[in-house]
């Protein structure tokens, strides 16, 4: 595949402090990259730095063959061809949905600008609102009038800030899927910022795990799922419990409830402790009046209930085909598919 953006050792600070360190990053080509994590993580400043609005410290960044930023020589944003869609999408009031897609065409002859706007209408599905206005549309409709006015200009890369953030949670996973098919038919290489989890794993092709001005790991979403390089990456993409193990060898781990089979990314010897992460999905409870083990906490979440549970001082939530109650004794199964162990 070809390489969009290349990021090398990029650092960026604010008032002498370090927002982004010594941080690397590949975007292939048509490939759609979500930059996840917690407030104040970095990822918005990273997309910044993209844009050419925040000056690197150190580092070189380059799109496509172009050399845009290497801590001296500098491409201004407008030089960049990169799009920037904000999170209130920044649309013009004053003008119509038409006047607004077309409003970054300028040296575009007035009939070729038409035939330009109709294209990037149809293609967002909006052909019969071109001549409404903002305030008339729906907030999924302006976020696909700010996608077809940002496409219109064809840019090498386009970047979303929280761009779903303001979009109701009813429509907001047709409006990702809708929005997914149209970059994969444009071929749109795009990087999207997000706190969401579920966002990301309907959208991106693959995912950059930020804390604290780092990307903890980058891999697709089933690689960072199901083989996470930290705790920090297996607890923000999933919660889940930890349980106290003995690594005997292979696949086989020792526990207070027996022997569990599980992998591990990372370096575990034989002998050594360790924990191993089981997601509630992992861990399937069933009513026992011989069991020590009793039901803690029920928690109600619509289609299923969540239970916790304590096995010897480690809190585990599971699931259960059956209706339990607190205190109610429990015998306790573990699906070893997908259990990952963490020295």
């Amino acid at each position: 595949m070809t390489t969009a953006l290349s990021i090398e050792n990029l650092s960026c600070k604010y008032d002498e402090q370090t927002i982004l360190e010594a941080l690397s990053l590949q975007v292939e080509q048509g490939e759609i990259v979500c930059l996840l994590g917690a407030s104040g993580c970095g990822k918005t400043t990273l997309l910044k730095a993209i844009a050419g609005l925040i000056p690197l410290s150190q580092g070189t960044m380059t799109l496509g063959q172009r050399v845009i930023d290497d801590g001296e020589a500098w491409l201004p944003p407008e030089q960049r061809n990169i799009g920037m869609i904000f999170q209130d999408y920044a649309l013009f009031p004053h003008l119509t949905v038409a006047q607004n897609v077309a409003f970054g065409l300028k040296g575009v002859a007035k009939s070729q600008q038409e035939a330009i706007v109709n294209e990037m209408l149809t293609l967002v599905h909006l052909e019969q609102f071109s001549d409404r206005y903002p305030h008339q549309l729906s907030g999924g409709q302006q976020q696909r009038v700010a996608i077809a006015r940002s496409l219109a200009y064809k840019p090498d890369l386009l970047l979303l800030d929280e761009p779903f953030s303001n979009i109701d949670t009813q429509v907001r996973h047709e409006l990702i899927q809708q929005i997914r098919k149209i970059f994969k038919k444009q071929g749109v290489t795009a990087i999207f910022v997000t706190h969401s989890r579920e966002e990301a794993f309907a959208f991106a092709d693959k995912m950059a795990v930020m804390n604290q001005g780092v990307i903890e790991q980058y891999g697709s979403a089933s690689e960072l799922y199901f083989c996470p390089s930290s705790r920090f990456v297996a607890d923000f993409l999933g919660g889940g419990s930890y349980l106290a193990a003995h690594y005997l060898s292979g696949t086989s781990f020792e526990t207070a409830i027996g022997q569990i089979e599980a992998s591990s990314c990372t370096l575990i010897e034989p002998g050594q402790q360790c924990q191993l992460l089981l997601r509630p999905q992992h861990v399937q409870l069933s009513a026992s009046e011989s069991s020590s083990i009793e039901v803690l906490e029920q928690h109600f979440m619509g289609d299923h209930c969540r239970y916790v549970i304590d096995i010897e001082g480690n809190k585990v939530v599971a699931t259960s085909m059956e209706a339990l109650e607190v205190g109610q004794g429990v015998a306790v199964s573990v699906e070893s598919q997908g259990i990952v162990a963490f020295a």
